[in-house]
């Protein structure tokens, strides 16, 4: 008798305009995953409340909260990609600890993915058509000021996949991913 292979959760970070959801919609037609894309929880809040507004973080909680208690509840062959933008910072830890938990409580394994590209390549790719209908970050300068003030989060310390996307096309930084990870 073959086993299957073991449930998944990948967890995607990077800067916005890295290609994390491009990525990762590569990643789970690959892995047979299902695609959770980072604005799939933001924007319900972006919606409804510009994110300095102080209600913006209740909505989003909420929705976070609800997709991870129905993760759990997934079937456990199911594997899921996520994409997030995090810092390394105390907040934005305490929202990448949701991962571990959501892996350990359905048997799965862990993959943190951190995607990066140089600085100039990064600004090119914001401003990519339909970025701005998706309320994704589209200002040059905006991206400018997190890099400066922001280091992303390495999710695993200890073995994260990280890949400079700068002169990667999407599938070849997908198959890199696949092969850091045994797929």
């Amino acid at each position: 008798m073959t086993q299957k292979p073991a449930s998944r959760i990948v967890h995607i970070n990077g800067w916005p305009g890295t290609g994390k959801l491009t990525i990762g919609r590569l990643l789970a037609k690959k892995l047979g995953a299902r695609l959770i894309d980072n604005h799939m929880l933001l924007n319900p809040a972006e919606a409804l409340f510009a994110r300095s507004n102080p209600l913006h973080a209740s909505p989003r909680e909420q929705v976070r909260r609800a997709v991870f208690d129905h993760a759990v509840r997934a079937d456990p062959a199911e594997s899921f990609v996520f994409t997030d933008a995090l810092a390394d910072d105390e907040h934005d830890r305490a929202m990448f600890s949701w991962y571990p938990d959501l892996a350990a409580a359905r048997g799965a394994d862990l993959v943190a993915v951190l995607l990066d590209c140089a600085p100039e390549e990064n600004a090119r790719r914001l401003v990519s058509p339909g970025r701005s209908e998706a309320l994704k970050l589209t200002d040059p300068a905006r991206l400018q000021q997190l890099r400066a003030t922001y280091k992303l989060l390495r999710g695993l310390p200890e073995h994260t996949v990280e890949i400079d996307t700068t002169k990667l096309s999407p599938e070849e930084t997908a198959a890199r991913i696949l092969a850091q990870i045994g797929v």
